[in-house]
């Protein structure tokens, strides 16, 4: 199993590649939750995410003959990225297999950093099957994302930089995917004081974790839905499991819904942008997921920023859905001149702004002498459109909400 130990050599070896990355005291978050909350904002590490640290330590231990083959991964995208730049950074040649649906801007990223990626499959499963055939086909070493005790030593080093910048740290708080950063973390946590305790954090829609622990044993799901992308496998390692068993105290889990509205606060609040996978164990603190006391300090992980501009666009609309600052809705008018000013009227009483309003007196399902409305509006909070539902139920609309 992997040890302290093996933390402490991979220091060395990650230190002229990986940076040191801050460790800020959130006021915010500290206020919203009651406790002292730090957070570690790996999202501004080299490539965007933590995935460079055990990249670096794995290829620098390749012998000579597996640095003239290459190396070939299968990723999402931050683990790609890492290996593109850690194989390119000693003359290394890389290949690297990338879902089929990948974020653009993270198959872009890879291709800058020197990486060829081949686009394969639904998911990351479906992308190491291919990257496991190449490996067998071209005499490549197979670098894996999390299932090797030199990369989980390398993604270990984060929780040496928090120790050392935070020795009073009570709670880290990881995001888990395939198992190898949490691993990592708490071996190095563990190490230096066995008293801190570690929370690992998954999508619900890709919680082979949290069943793999209630069942006893690894179980892969069938498929994986979430906006983590980054977090998005469908079963744990083999070795990162017994990891986490020993020395992991809790592994939670959190909606996407959870995750966006972790993603557009911090967004807004503290003006950092980070990926869905990386904003999973924010969530899980905001949203209440573990017992903490008042006061206790704990350190969310933040371990990725690279998100698709597409995607955040989709993930700041799901977070005001469900802050209660954007409404859609639809009702019927009568078809008259003034209809639709009276209901505008309605809305400027609640202090509404409308983003946009489509008119349509050609539907089927309305009646000939009347016109739907779908109006986008912005709204102020949950009250808020208790409110203004209200008003326009009283005023006599009969309202659906479409978001």
């Amino acid at each position: 199993m992997l040890s302290f130990e093996d933390v402490l050599a991979a220091q060395d070896r990650v230190a002229e590649t990986a940076r040191h990355t801050p460790l800020d005291y959130s006021h915010t978050f500290s206020a919203m939750t009651g406790a002292d909350v730090h957070l570690k904002l790996e999202l501004f590490q080299r490539t965007g995410a933590f995935k460079i640290r055990g990249a670096t330590n794995r290829i620098a231990t390749l012998s000579a003959e597996q640095r003239e083959n290459g190396v070939v991964t299968a990723s999402a995208g931050n683990h790609a990225q890492g290996v593109a730049l850690a194989a390119t950074r000693i003359g290394v040649d890389s290949t690297i297999v990338m879902p089929q649906h990948a974020p653009n801007s993270k198959v872009k990223a890879t291709r800058s950093y020197g990486g060829r990626v081949v686009l394969h499959g639904e998911d990351y499963d479906d992308a190491a099957e291919k990257a496991h055939e190449i490996e067998r086909e071209e005499g490549r070493t197979y670098v894996h994302a999390f299932d090797d005790d030199y990369v989980m030593a390398g993604q270990g080093t984060i929780g040496l930089e928090i120790y050392e910048d935070l020795p009073s740290v009570d709670t880290v708080v990881v995001p888990i995917g395939g198992g190898g950063l949490i691993s990592g973390i708490a071996t190095a946590l563990k190490g230096k004081d066995e008293d801190i305790r570690v929370i690992g954090v998954q999508a619900e829609g890709a919680s082979s974790v949290v069943e793999s622990l209630r069942k006893g044993h690894r179980i892969e799901r069938e498929g994986v839905e979430t906006i983590a992308d980054g977090i998005a496998t469908r079963t744990v390692g083999e070795r990162t499991f017994e990891v986490i068993k020993d020395r992991v105290d809790e592994v939670v889990t959190v909606t996407d819904s959870e995750i966006a509205v972790a993603l557009t606060t911090l967004l807004e609040r503290s003006k950092t942008l980070a990926e869905g996978a990386g904003a999973v164990a924010l969530a899980a603190l905001v949203e209440g997921k573990f017992d903490y006391d008042e006061g206790e300090t704990i350190v969310p992980a933040l371990c990725g920023g690279n998100i698709d501009l597409n995607t955040l666009t989709n993930v700041i609309m799901r977070g005001l859905v469900e802050t209660g600052r954007y409404l859609k809705i639809r009702t019927v008018l009568k078809d008259r001149p003034g209809a639709l000013e009276e209901l505008v009227d309605v809305l400027s009483a609640q202090q509404t702004n409308i983003y946009a309003i489509e008119h349509d007196r050609t539907n089927r399902d309305v009646a000939m002498n009347d016109a739907e409305v779908e109006l986008d509006l912005e709204t102020r909070g949950p009250d808020h459109v208790e409110e203004l539902l209200a008003a326009l139920r009283d005023h006599g609309y009969v309202v659906d909400v479409l978001v």
